[in-house]
């Protein structure tokens, strides 16, 4: 049956969720604070170093394009100091220079000698070149004007994109030009040995925009110009980064980096989710984490809420039946000393009764010899009675001095005590009711039992309270008939006296056995025990000195093993 009330579960409902809640929100917080500052760090620093990579690899790149042209550059200026014009403009000198250059770098294609009026006067390659004039071309009026250039992609009279390396040699009248052309196929290959994840790639375009080399991710050919230059911006430092949509709607991250005294730009770049991709998948372990970790601190938290609500109603449960059992306890209280009272009050009877027992003996011993042979067996049935009201009364007056002794539970005296005296005394107080549930006593007390200091009610106490458990037990199991309680004395060892109290009841199961001494445990029904006998009796051995075990087998009945401290000399 549920007593609970509607108030009480609104309550329950109430303190439940102001418990879940608190038990989520305080892990809560630090948890997702935790998890936000070492993902700030961590991201920034994978973004730091992803761009750093970036940064490092397009500072590669640079100095290895620049060390080419410069290196081809070089190439050129060695002929046109090795060689006299006359001796260049041989066709098998010039042919055998370009062999040589070839040699040097596969990136040569042809080699051209011009005069001062930019005609072709020698050359050596696969087209038909020589006696072309060059003046109005901006790559030969570059060369007269600097000495040496390096011109952009542009189609000549080949048709085919192409640039060339260009060296002017003497001065006046003895000036001429030595110009080289670079394969744009071995230029590019160059270029596109970047390769950064799986969408990294590199370009040029000149300051105009225009595309010096394939792509690979567009449709932008070389000579083409790029429609996402003029969004660049510029850059001032030697290499400039950005993340930037494309016409495609890819967004990609930038690095940009100023070639051959800032007429070309090299251009590196890669896919955003390509060049992040740890960063990425750093998120999705973190959210996973995150996720993981929410669900884990409300699963805890529901547990440990359910388990503190199941403490709370324990204690309200023990509150309710420690207030029953205080009450219970007070009431008993008042009945050991109402029986002490009433202990007394019978004790004054029995003496009275005592007293006329006496004085009839006396008056039938002075008229036993007056009277006939048929009043003397009349008077030995008479003298039989008053032998029987003798032990009877007897009996009482014990009883009620046991009670006496037993209500004085304030008057702690410790003193000697002899197992083989107090124990019978003791057994003499429950042999009746064992005699009625047809339990047999067995007593087994060794005569060389030491003595103990205790106090004679305190012992009385634990015997009585092991002695009724054990009959409650008993019959639990048997009923009226077969039950046995055993009572031994014996020694542990020199200095322990061992008192055992042995049943063939129900027993105490196993999941019960070592809760048996706490406070307020019982497993009797309500009104039928407090659940303090046997802690108080387990108190009160240790304030003796001594400790109280007990085994046990469910239906195998129990025994509750007593060692005291011994009296030694």
């Amino acid at each position: 049956m549920n007593n609970t009330t509607p108030k009480q579960t609104h309550t329950g409902d109430r303190v439940r969720r102001s418990i879940l809640t608190n038990m989520i929100i305080v892990p809560f917080i630090p948890f997702i604070l935790a998890i936000g500052v070492g993902f700030y760090y961590f991201t920034t620093s994978l973004e730091n170093n992803t761009t750093a990579s970036m940064k490092r690899i397009v500072s590669d790149h640079r100095n290895m394009i620049e060390s080419f042209l410069m290196e081809r550059k070089a190439d050129l200026e060695f002929v046109t100091n090795a060689f006299q014009y006359d001796e260049i403009n041989q066709k098998e000198t010039i042919d055998a220079i370009f062999e040589n250059l070839k040699k040097q770098s596969g990136a040569f294609i042809d080699l051209g000698l011009f005069d001062p009026q930019g005609i072709h006067v020698r050359y050596s390659g696969k087209y038909e070149l020589q006696g072309k004039t060059y003046a109005d071309e901006l790559w030969f009026k570059q060369v007269m004007q600097n000495g040496a250039y390096i011109s952009d992609i542009f189609l000549g009279y080949r048709h085919l994109p192409h640039f060339v390396i260009a060296i002017k040699h003497g001065s006046g009248k003895n000036t001429w030009v030595l110009r080289a052309t670079i394969d744009t196929l071995y230029f590019d290959r160059m270029i596109s040995q970047v390769r950064i994840g799986k969408t990294g790639e590199a370009y040029i375009l000149n300051k105009d925009g225009i595309s010096q080399s394939e792509r690979r991710s567009s449709n932008i050919q070389v000579m083409e110009k790029d429609p996402e230059f003029a969004d660049f911006s510029k850059p001032e430092e030697a290499i400039h980064t950005f993340i930037k949509t494309d016409s495609s709607g890819i967004k990609y991250l930038y690095a940009v980096t100023w070639l051959k005294d800032k007429e070309w730009m090299l251009v590196v770049r890669q896919e955003k989710k390509d060049a992040y991709r740890f960063l990425y998948t750093a998120v999705y372990i973190n959210l996973i984490i995150m996720i993981l970790g929410v669900a884990v601190i409300i699963v805890v938290a529901t547990f440990i809420t359910d388990r503190i609500l199941k403490q709370i109603e324990k204690l309200g449960r023990e509150k309710e039946n420690l207030g029953n059992q205080l009450i219970r306890a007070a009431q008993l209280a008042e009945i050991g000393e109402m029986a002490a009272g009433f202990a007394h009050e019978i004790n004054n009877p029995l003496q009275i009764i005592k007293s006329e027992h006496a004085l009839i003996e006396t008056f039938l011993e002075d008229i036993s010899h007056k009277i006939d042979e048929k009043g003397k067996r009349d008077l030995d049935e008479i003298e039989d009675s008053l032998g029987q009201i003798k032990i009877q009364v007897n009996r009482c007056s014990e009883i009620t001095h046991a009670i006496l002794r037993f209500g004085r539970k304030n008057e702690i005296r410790l003193e000697t005590l002899n197992p083989c005296c107090v124990i019978p005394e003791i057994i003499h107080m429950i042999e009746k009711k064992a005699e009625v549930h047809g339990i047999e006593i067995i007593k087994q007390l060794s005569e060389d039992s030491p003595e103990f200091i205790g106090d004679t009610s305190q012992f009385q106490q634990v015997m009585l309270n092991l002695f009724n458990n054990a009959m409650d037990a008993i019959t639990e199991r048997h009923g009226s008939k077969g039950g046995m309680l055993k009572i031994e004395t014996g020694m542990k060892d020199e200095k322990f006296l061992i008192v055992k109290i042995t049943d063939n009841g129900a027993g105490i199961s196993p999941e019960n056995i070592g809760k048996i001494f706490s406070p307020f445990f019982t497993t009797k029904p309500v009104g039928k025990g407090t659940g303090l006998g046997l802690s108080v009796c387990y108190g009160i051995i240790e304030s003796f000195g001594g400790t109280m075990e007990v085994t046990s087998e469910e239906n195998a009945g129990a025994a509750f093993i007593i060692s005291l401290p011994v009296i030694t000399q």
